[in-house]
């Protein structure tokens, strides 16, 4: 009832004017408004408990601000980031575009963030004890080739604080990323950041599992390559998926034909043709989060049915509000 009353509001603002609103709520408290209503349904994945399956996905708290607000809500588990190495801005605005007939999301953000300092600071005020994730990228400014290094130094930094850590390879809004997810180029990468993963879980003595975040773009032969690469460096799993930069579904739209990814509704078939994919592919050898498109407890569901071990949302929070929370816990089976 209170994001219903709210929404209007929000949605007379501009998406990146609504988000910061957002988010500024969220840092003075506004998730304790909503009552606790999701009910507990734990799961061990990847050797984690989770108090519920649903988590919220990278891109949200870039720079961890509203760990609190945000876990009043009941999510399972958070997951902050994409966090690189140096604070950099992003894409010029306007960068964030809603489609509301269509339920959808177009972003060209660009990994707009306050950086590894910043974020560390922001984890350690929040005292923060559930389950969370922090989502590692690399500087605009790096070049693909020297790529591995950022997502070295970010793991490096993050692994004390994180409850696991992505690699997110998959963004469309960072010129070149998307080619790490193939070929030597990934092999370079999961080689380097296993052995680093190695190092730091015995310095620690802690396990802290490491996730690749992967772009529903693929096709089955792609998704077949990498699933063998991610089992041959023995990842700990794999998150399926990022945005697209098909347009399916917002044809004719006003900003249908914005540059950036595209969420929300548009994006589930792609994404769960691609988790479904992706387990096949891994063949039960790796865990497998799944995230686009989810705006109810059915799409969770299918979810769940393809093969997902857990489930992140993002833009159906921004179209159904907290609520949805409850709803997609109530429909894990």
């Amino acid at each position: 009832m209170l994001y219903e009353v709210a929404r209007p509001f929000l949605f007379a603002l501009s998406g990146e004017q609504s988000h910061d609103l957002t988010l500024a709520m969220l840092r003075r408290g506004a998730g304790h408004l909503w009552p606790g209503c999701v009910p507990a349904k734990p799961v061990r994945v990847m050797g984690i408990d989770f108090p519920n399956p649903v988590g919220l996905a990278a891109g949200l708290d870039k720079n961890g601000d509203c760990i609190r607000g945000l876990a009043a809500l009941g999510f399972g588990f958070l997951e902050i980031g994409t966090v690189t190495p140096r604070p950099q801005p992003g894409n010029p605005k306007p960068r964030l575009f809603r489609l509301p007939p269509a339920r959808a999301l177009i972003n060209r953000m660009g990994f707009n963030n306050q950086g590894l300092d910043y974020l560390m600071r922001s984890v350690e005020q929040s005292r923060y004890d559930g389950v969370l994730g922090i989502n590692i990228g690399k500087n605009f400014d790096t070049p693909v080739e020297r790529a591995v290094d950022d997502y070295l130094l970010c793991l490096q930094r993050v692994h004390q604080a994180a409850t696991y850590v992505v690699v997110n390879i998959s963004s469309p809004n960072t010129p070149g990323l998307r080619t790490l997810q193939h070929g030597d180029a990934l092999e370079t990468l999961l080689s380097t950041l296993r052995e680093a993963q190695t190092r730091l879980d015995q310095k620690s003595g802690r396990r802290v599992p490491l996730l690749i975040k992967i772009a529903p773009d693929n096709d089955v032969e792609a998704m077949n390559a990498m699933a063998q690469s991610f089992i041959r460096h023995e990842m700990d799993g794999v998150i399926v998926g990022n945005t697209t930069l098909s347009r399916v579904g917002v044809e004719g739209l006003r900003h249908g034909n914005e540059a950036g990814g595209l969420s929300g509704a548009p994006l589930k078939p792609l994404a769960d043709q691609a988790l479904d994919a992706m387990v096949r592919a891994l063949d039960g050898k790796l865990p497998v989060i799944g995230v686009g498109g989810i705006l109810s407890g059915a799409d969770v569901a299918d979810k769940q049915r393809l093969g997902a071990s857990l489930v992140q949302i993002y833009s159906g929070l921004i179209y159904r509000g907290p609520g949805l929370i409850a709803e997609s816990v109530k429909a894990w089976r």
